[in-house]
């Protein structure tokens, strides 16, 4: 199967994760038993999602008028899933995974980005394969990690459509690299490592060596965000409050991640220095680099049709609606 087939069974393919795991808090939803608003988020286990565990263990967001549970989900597109599925009210999601889903949910919104990275997703290539000409078969995490897939093969010179991409989770990725079924994969920590690690192969370079990079965005729903604007400015001023945390104490920051997820404290301070953590409104430069990674999912068959940019991408919400820490 090329590439480009690929991407389109890829996206048929995804579901919402079975289970998704719940952590603190009352059930989800506008209102609830207390005097401030409760809201659920999806999210992801890795720790670009930090600052999600940070604001929570250390009551951030309870400082900002906000109770929150956060529900964890395998990866991919799954935490937008589950905002789709009404699992959620608010879901992190990375730029290009994002939009391989706007465009059959007009309703969903991105409100502001909480991380970005050049240096966070790595390739990684298997035991013997000494140059990317080698490459017949690649993992690819649905979203994000496979557009940088094709992004890297298209940079060495390799055509996308002579490489089958293997859809896979972020967890199958390093059992896909050990049994040899694929030659390598671009994916995100602490994946790559454990990649790298389980296959006997090496990281040979990050998404930065040839251009590419990516923002983890906030994303809601317009039906909720209506009638809950301040609710979600709370949930991003204690985002960004947790974010300064992780910049001044790393060591406990990633402490808290260790609790929350499981990944060894000494390698998530380490992952953290690929990381920019900071809260920031959608920007003008967003918008053109999400056109273009927008019309690739739509040349590439991955979807059928383009996301609403002018509705579904807030630029200048965050600034109007930003509370201080």
């Amino acid at each position: 199967m090329s590439a480009r087939k690929a991407l389109a069974y890829a996206a048929a393919a995804v579901v919402v994760s079975g289970g998704l795991a719940a952590c603190g808090g009352d059930e989800g939803g506008s209102g609830g038993g207390g005097l401030r608003p409760v809201v659920t988020i999806a999210t992801g286990v890795d720790p670009s999602y930090s600052p999600i565990y940070v604001a929570k263990e250390k009551g951030f967001f309870e400082d900002h008028g906000v109770d929150v549970e956060y529900v964890t989900t395998e990866g991919g597109p799954a935490p937008t899933q589950a905002l789709i599925a009404g699992q959620a009210q608010m879901a992190t999601q990375s730029d290009a995974t994002t939009l391989t889903l706007m465009g059959a949910n007009p309703g969903l919104r991105a409100l502001a980005s909480f991380e970005e990275s050049s240096t966070y997703i790595k390739v990684v290539l298997g035991k013997g394969i000494t140059d990317p000409s080698q490459i017949t078969k690649m993992a690819a995490v649905p979203g994000v990690a496979t557009l940088a897939t094709v992004r890297y093969l298209e940079s060495v010179g390799v055509d996308p459509d002579d490489v089958e991409l293997v859809s896979a989770t972020p967890p199958d990725v390093p059992t896909l690299m050990q049994r040899g079924d694929v030659d390598g994969t671009v994916i995100y920590e602490p994946w790559a490592s454990r990649a790298a690690e389980e296959s006997g192969g090496e990281i040979v370079g990050s998404i930065g060596d040839f251009d590419f990079s990516y923002s983890q965005w906030m994303v809601t729903d317009e039906t909720w965000l209506a009638d809950n604007e301040e609710a979600a400015a709370g949930v991003l001023a204690a985002i960004a409050e947790a974010d300064e945390f992780i910049v001044d104490d790393p060591e406990e920051a990633a402490e808290i991640t260790e609790d929350a997820i499981k990944v060894p404290a000494d390698q998530t301070t380490t992952i953290f220095q690929d990381l920019e953590f900071t809260v920031r409104g959608i920007t003008d430069a967003d918008v053109t680099q999400a056109k273009d990674s927008a019309q690739f999912f739509v040349d590439s068959g991955a979807v059928e049709s383009l996301p609403d940019f002018d509705t579904q991408l807030l630029l200048g919400w965050y600034e109007e609606h930003e509370k201080d820490n």
